[in-house]
């Protein structure tokens, strides 16, 4: 997969305003639960411009340290892809699909 520079920075300014509207503020924590990809930097790079920190969650951790990371960093929102969509079924706070059209 390839995007330009143009097409990273629309589509993560397309995210950063949505996680505004959901709520993400200055130092608001935001997890990302996705396989490495082009997801992945536009989700990082939305989650910086909306002013938002971080909380990296391997795909590939079990499943138990996951809801154990999510419940100790209470992040305001989790994005995720399709692929890891399953591991986050009990989560208590917004759940974004990045491979949805936002």
């Amino acid at each position: 997969q390839r995007l330009s520079y143009r097409e990273l920075n629309e589509r993560a300014n397309r995210l950063a305003h949505y996680l505004r509207k959901q709520g993400v503020k200055r130092d608001s924590r935001v997890a990302i639960c996705v396989e490495r990809s082009l997801d992945m930097v536009v989700g990082l790079l939305a989650i910086l411009k909306a002013g938002g920190g971080y909380v990296p969650l391997d795909p590939a951790y079990p499943a138990d340290r996951i809801a154990y990371m999510l419940e100790d960093s209470a992040p305001a929102a989790v994005l995720a892809q399709a692929a890891t969509l399953g591991l986050l079924a009990g989560a208590a706070m917004p759940v974004i699909d990045l491979g949805s059209e936002l």
